[in-house]
C-alpha cells in the first residue's frame, strides 16, 4: 500500500531501499525555512541495522502489508521472548531486539499486537499507557509546585522517568509506551 510520507507512524513495516524496515521513531518537522518533512528512525527486519531518513509529506512510500494478531506474553528466555496467540493457544519466540529498550514494558500476561509478515513476527506493538509502581524517587518538598519543577524515578522496570514533584516512592503512575514518559498518576 503506498502512503505519503507525512502519514508514517511507529510500527508501520516499510519496504525501503530494497529492504524491509520497521519504524521506530517519528518526528515531524517544520523548519524555519522550506517545506515540513517527517524524520523517522526504523530498523532493518533483515540484520536489525538502523536507518534515518527524511520523508517529506509529498513522498510516496511502500507500506508493507501486514497480519496482526493480539498475543499474550508469557515470558523471556534468553534473547527471545514467548507469546501465545490469544485464539489458536499457538507459541511463538520474538528476537528482543525488536522490541528494543521497551521490553521493559512487558509483563507476564500482557495482551499485545504483533505484526506477522509472511508469518514471521516482525514488530510487537504495546498498549498505549502501562500503570507503574514507582520504585525510586526523591521525597517531595513542601510548598513545591508541580509547575516549578520536576524529578527523577525509576520505575518497578527499571526505567527512569521525569515525574512531577508531587509523586512519592509505591505511586502508581501510567507511563507512554511510546514516548517512554510519564502521563499522570493512577486512580
Amino acid at each position: 500500500m503506498k502512503i505519503n510520507g507525512n502519514q508514517i507512524k511507529i510500527g508501520n513495516v516499510l519496504e525501503h531501499k530494497g529492504s524491509l524496515f520497521v519504524v521506530t521513531k517519528t518526528q515531524a518537522v517544520k523548519p524555519g525555512k522550506g517545506g515540513a518533512f517527517n524524520q523517522v528512525e526504523m530498523k532493518s527486519i533483515i540484520d536489525n541495522t538502523k536507518l534515518n531518513e527524511r520523508f517529506r509529506a509529498d513522498e510516496i512510500v511502500e507500506r508493507v502489508r501486514i497480519d496482526s494478531e493480539s498475543y499474550q506474553f508469557l515470558y523471556s528466555n534468553d534473547n527471545e521472548l514467548i507469546f501465545m496467540n490469544s485464539n489458536t493457544y499457538e507459541q511463538i519466540s520474538v528476537n528482543q531486539s525488536i522490541l528494543d529498550e521497551k521490553k521493559s514494558f512487558l509483563k507476564e500476561g500482557m495482551i499485545v499486537e504483533v505484526e506477522l509478515y509472511e508469518g514471521s513476527p516482525v514488530s510487537v506493538i504495546l498498549p498505549e499507557t502501562v500503570s507503574l509502581k514507582v520504585i525510586n524517587t526523591e521525597p517531595s518538598i513542601k510548598g513545591q509546585t508541580a509547575a516549578s519543577s520536576s524529578k527523577p524515578a525509576i520505575l518497578e522496570n527499571d526505567i527512569r522517568v521525569t515525574v512531577p514533584p508531587f509523586i512519592n516512592n509505591d505511586d502508581i503512575i501510567i507511563v507512554d509506551t511510546n514516548e517512554m514518559t510519564y502521563v499522570k498518576r493512577a486512580d
